[in-house]
């Protein structure tokens, strides 16, 4: 098979040349990375991952970013807490459960960048954002991946079924447009809208901008 063209994303490179850990992330994700992430590379923030598995694109944030990172993984399985390492820390729990996702954002403080790629079932998702979004820094970026699971009947999902995240966030579109509404008992400002800027959809990724 081909190999990918890197074109100047650095990224791409570390995918193509890994010297560490798997990483099992579907290529296209990579150029939306790097295009809403570069304005964070050697400065001094925080990521946080839902889903560690082998552990390498937690090291691939780390190599990315840069030594004034800091990398925190999360993920239900114990083992994953084995692959801590210099600036990388591990939390295990469950994402779908809310106050445990509360007492690990209390532990970290603010986020910068969120990349949720976790169990992917819907009451999971929805609940991480629930829940970490409004803990960000003012200028975060939260990223929900595959979210073609919302499509998937095992994942809970159906095209247009009610209580999936794809269709939570279409919601999420009307709600930063709060401001125009003249039925403002259908639609109202909420803290959503007031500190969001926009909300990128790609194939299966969307990336919110905080503001």
């Amino acid at each position: 098979m081909e190999r990918p063209s890197t074109n100047q994303n650095p990224l791409l490179e570390y995918l193509v040349n890994n010297p560490g850990r798997l990483i099992d992330k579907w290529v296209h994700y990579f150029e939306i990375y790097h295009r809403h992430l570069a304005r964070f590379r050697d400065q001094a923030v925080t990521l946080v991952e839902f889903g560690v598995l082998h552990g390498g694109s937690l090291q691939m944030w780390k190599s990315y970013l840069g030594p004034r990172a800091r990398i925190v993984g999360v993920d239900i399985n114990p083992l994953c807490k084995t692959l801590e390492e210099e600036q990388v820390r591990i939390y295990i729990g469950d994402q779908g459960d809310r106050s445990f996702l509360r007492q690990m954002a209390d532990e970290v403080g603010p986020v910068d960048i969120i990349i949720e790629d976790g169990g992917h079932f819907m009451a999971q998702q929805i609940a991480t954002f629930e829940e970490m979004y409004f803990r960000m820094s003012e200028h975060g970026l939260y990223f929900t991946e595959d979210l073609h699971t919302s499509y998937w009947a095992r994942y809970g999902g159906g095209v247009r079924r009610e209580g999936t995240f794809i269709e939570y966030a279409k919601a999420l579109i009307d709600r930063i447009h709060a401001w125009h509404t003249e039925d403002p008992e259908a639609l109202s400002v909420d803290d959503f809208t007031l500190q969001t800027a926009c909300l990128h959809f790609y194939d299966s990724v969307l990336v919110i901008e905080r503001r």
